[in-house]
C-alpha cells in the first residue's frame, strides 16, 4: 500500500511584480512549501494612468501573472484599493495637513501586507504568509516570542519598515531573502529564468508619480494651496507659504525667501498656518518623544535601555538612551545631536541585529 505523501505547508507569496517576490516564491518553493501567489490590487480603475510601471501597479500584476506561471502555481488578484484608501492615502495626506512627515510604506505593510494579507490567508487555507523583504524572524527558545532581525544584506535591510508588526503577524510570517544578498536574489531569479530578474528597482513612494508628493496630494484633490506666513524663530514674518503641506523638515529649497545665510524649515505650525524657519544649527536636536510605540522582544519596556536609533529610512542610526514613559510613549536622550528629526515619522530602535522595537516622532 503506497504511503501518503506527507502535505504540505500552504503558503501565500506577496507578489509585488519585483524581482525580489519573484525570488521569495521561487525558494519557497525550493523549500517545500505549497506556494500561492496573490498581489493585491491597491488602485481604482481611474488611477492605473499614473501607476502603470509601480509597485502593484497593472505592469506589476502581468509581470507577478508571468512569473507564477513560469513558477506553476496559482494566483489571485485580490482588490483592496478601499483599504489602500483608508490606511495609506487618507492616511498621508492628513499627516502632512497636521505638519507631520508621514512613512506611508510602514502603515502598508502593518495593514495591507501583514494584516489583509493574514485575512487572505485564512480564506485560502494558508498557514503563513511571505513577502520580498530583505528581514529576518527567528524565535526566542526561552520567551517564546517571535524577534525581528535585520536582513544579512545592511544595503538592502528593510526592518525600519516593519517595526511596528504584532505578535500574532510576525508568528506568521516568512522572509526567504532574509539571508540573501540583492544580488543573490537576482541570481535565484535568473536560475528560474523569471522575467523580473532584471527588473530595475523603485525607490520612490508606489504612488507618487517622480517622487513630487505635492503635486500628488493637489491632483488627487487632498490638498489645495492656502497662504501663510513664513516666520524666523522670533516670530519676523518673512514671506509667504502656500501651504504647510508643501513643506517638510530640514528643507532648504524653494522657500522663496531671501536671507543673508541659508534657511532651512524648522517647525510646521498647523494651528496658526505658519512655517518656521532658522539657520541649520537650530535643526539638530538631542532629545525626542516617541508615541504608540511597539515592542517587540518584550511586551513592555520597564528600564531604561541602550539602543542604536534610526529616525528615518536612510539614517544609518545613532546611540541613544531609550526611556519608557506611560501610554506608549518613550523618551529619547542621543549622545550626538542630529538634524531634521520630523514629528510623523517612523523612530526605530535597535541593539545590534536585533529591532528592539519603534514609534512615531512626536511634535
Amino acid at each position: 500500500m503506497p504511503v501518503a505523501e506527507a502535505k504540505k505547508t500552504r503558503v501565500l507569496c506577496g507578489m509585488s511584480g519585483g524581482v525580489d517576490s519573484s525570488a521569495a516564491a521561487a525558494l519557497l518553493i525550493e523549500q517545500g512549501y505549497e506556494v500561492v501567489g496573490v498581489t493585491l490590487k491597491l488602485w481604482p480603475q481611474d488611477c492605473v494612468s499614473r501607476v502603470e510601471d509601480k509597485c502593484c501597479g497593472p505592469q506589476a500584476v502581468t509581470d507577478a501573472r508571468s512569473v507564477c506561471s513560469n513558477l506553476g502555481i496559482r494566483y489571485y488578484l485580490i482588490d483592496e484599493a478601499e483599504d489602500f484608501q483608508t490606511h495609506v492615502i487618507d492616511y498621508f495626506a492628513a499627516e502632512y495637513k497636521a505638519g507631520r512627515t508621514p512613512n506611508p510604506c510602514v502603515m502598508c505593510n502593518e495593514h495591507l501586507k501583514f494584516g489583509r494579507l493574514l485575512e487572505r490567508a485564512d480564506q485560502l487555507g494558508a498557514e503563513k504568509i511571505a513577502t520580498g523583504h530583505f528581514a529576518r524572524i527567528e524565535q526566542d527558545e526561552t520567551t517564546g516570542r517571535f524577534l525581528l532581525k535585520r536582513g544579512r544584506d545592511e544595503r538592502k535591510d528593510q526592518t525600519y519598515f516593519l517595526f511596528s508588526l504584532r505578535q500574532d503577524q510576525l508568528s506568521r510570517a516568512l522572509f526567504p531573502l532574509g539571508e540573501k544578498t540583492k544580488d543573490a536574489t537576482r541570481d535565484v531569479a535568473r536560475d528560474c529564468n523569471l522575467k523580473t530578474a532584471e527588473k530595475a528597482e523603485s525607490m520612490e513612494i508606489c504612488f507618487v508619480p517622480d517622487n513630487d508628493y505635492g503635486a500628488f496630494l493637489q491632483k488627487a484633490g487632498l490638498a489645495e494651496k492656502h497662504q501663510g506666513e513664513i516666520v524666523d524663530l522670533n516670530g519676523r514674518v518673512l514671506g509667504q507659504h502656500d501651504g504647510i503641506e508643501f513643506y517638510t523638515i530640514g528643507q532648504r529649497k524653494g522657500l522663496g525667501i531671501s536671507s543673508p545665510y541659508p534657511l532651512y524649515v524648522l517647525e510646521l505650525n498647523p494651528e496658526e498656518n505658519r512655517v518656521v524657519v532658522g539657520p541649520v544649527e537650530n535643526l539638530e536636536r538631542d532629545q525626542f518623544q516617541v508615541e504608540r510605540c511597539n515592542w517587540i522582544p518584550f511586551e513592555n519596556l520597564t528600564d531604561p535601555i541602550e539602543v542604536t536609533t534610526r529616525i528615518r529610512y536612510n539614517h544609518t542610526g545613532t546611540p541613544a538612551t531609550l526611556t519608557p514613559g506611560e501610554n506608549g510613549i518613550a523618551t529619547i536622550k542621543l549622545h550626538t545631536p542630529q538634524r531634521a528629526i520630523a514629528p510623523g515619522q517612523a523612530c526605530v530602535f535597535y541593539q545590534d541585529d536585533l529591532v528592539v522595537g519603534g514609534g512615531w516622532i512626536t511634535r
